[in-house]
């Protein structure tokens, strides 16, 4: 017996196109725990909402997917759609990127939150559903609901909008919620915001969370464990004391590395150079080597598997993690700085150029 409620298991996503096929997602796995959070994170491109949609059973009739994703022991992959569309919204639900192409602009918010209740509670009366769209825009911070309830997305911010997406999400109690990006193009203050109504529909919902960012701040509070995925795959994952005080995977350690911190004001920031590999065409070896400072021959020629690195529940994807042990950012990756040299050439510059303001008359 297992009390997981979502099982993800060596799941492939190919899309084929006229170049050739695209591997968008290679052999990912994970297991969410009931009331467990888990964050994924990695760079654009890296297959995040990929395998989200995989898991949704939305991706477009062209992907080929391979694997198995099971919620509750039933096996995802391959059921019709109409059966999906019963486990959508009442057992696993998704909190979409960008709210405005996710919410019907012809329509009321109130009347997209009552159209999922009433999908799912077929014996729920429309001024029943109504009262419980209210009460779920309240729930998620909107100020005055019963009033909000009639606006259209148009009407309301960016931060509004999410959270509008949230209640939707949390409406019929599911017991998965994936939440891509949810934060994505908000300032800060509500940025915050969105993750306390999230913390607030997981309280409510008591639902497993599936948070998918590029953000590792985000993760920091609001997750037990967190996959790191570059190229595809997972790269390393762990808890969050694992990602954050031992990571053994140079990516993740990069990753640390570029993210400010208020704590060491000393502290350089040492950014990754380089750019992901093209998934139409990943080349042999560790897809990171060519950004890697720790490159070796044996990179170029096999990729690691993700296994242990210190503990069983701690996994990397590294050829030489042991080595990394102890080690912070900036004892592999150069330090960012301001290029000195290029601000004195600057400077002269500017001494030497003429004013452009006209000389004011004597008289």
């Amino acid at each position: 017996m297992t009390d997981s409620v979502l099982e993800v298991h060596d799941l492939n996503v190919e899309f084929p196109t006229e170049d050739g096929t695209v591997r968008a997602v290679r052999g990912v796995g994970y297991r969410l725990e009931r009331g467990e959070s888990l964050g994924i994170v990695g760079e654009s491109g890296s297959g995040k909402s990929v395998t989200a949609l995989a898991v949704m059973g939305l991706l477009p009739g062209t992907a080929r997917v391979r694997g198995s994703v099971r919620f509750e022991g039933t096996e995802l992959l391959g059921l019709s759609d109409a059966r999906l569309s019963d486990l959508r919204g009442s057992g696993v639900a998704m909190i979409f990127q960008d709210p405005m192409t996710s919410l019907n602009p012809v329509y009321s918010v109130g009347y997209q939150i009552s159209e999922t209740l009433l999908r799912h509670n077929p014996g729920m009366r429309s001024r029943a559903a109504r009262a419980r769209a209210v009460e779920l825009l309240g729930t998620v911070g909107i100020p005055s609901p019963e009033r909000r309830v009639d606006n259209y997305p148009h009407e309301l911010s960016g931060g509004m909008r999410q959270r509008v997406v949230i209640a939707i999400a949390m409406a019929n109690d599911p017991d998965v919620i994936i939440a891509d990006e949810p934060t994505t193009a908000l300032d800060v203050t509500v940025q915050a915001q969105i993750l306390e109504a999230l913390e607030t529909a997981r309280a409510e919902t008591g639902a497993a969370l599936v948070l998918i960012t590029h953000d590792l701040g985000v993760v920091a509070g609001h997750t037990d464990r967190v996959a790191v995925m570059y190229a595809g795959r997972i790269v390393e994952t762990g808890s969050v004391e694992d990602i954050f005080y031992t990571p053994r995977m140079p990516y993740t350690l990069g990753l640390l590395g570029s993210l400010p911190r208020l704590d060491r004001e000393e502290e350089r920031l040492t950014p990754i150079t380089g750019s992901p590999p093209s998934l139409l065409n990943l080349p042999p070896g560790c897809p990171f080597a060519p950004r890697c400072p720790l490159r070796r021959e044996t990179c170029d020629r096999t990729e690691p598997p993700l296994r242990p690195a210190g503990h069983a529940a701690h996994l990397s994807a590294c050829h030489f993690a042991d080595e990394l042990v102890g080690t912070g950012a900036g004892e592999v990756f150069d330090t960012a700085g301001a290029d000195t040299e290029a601000l004195a050439r600057f400077a002269d510059t500017a001494a030497q150029a003429p004013s452009t303001h006209a000389e004011e008359d004597p008289a």
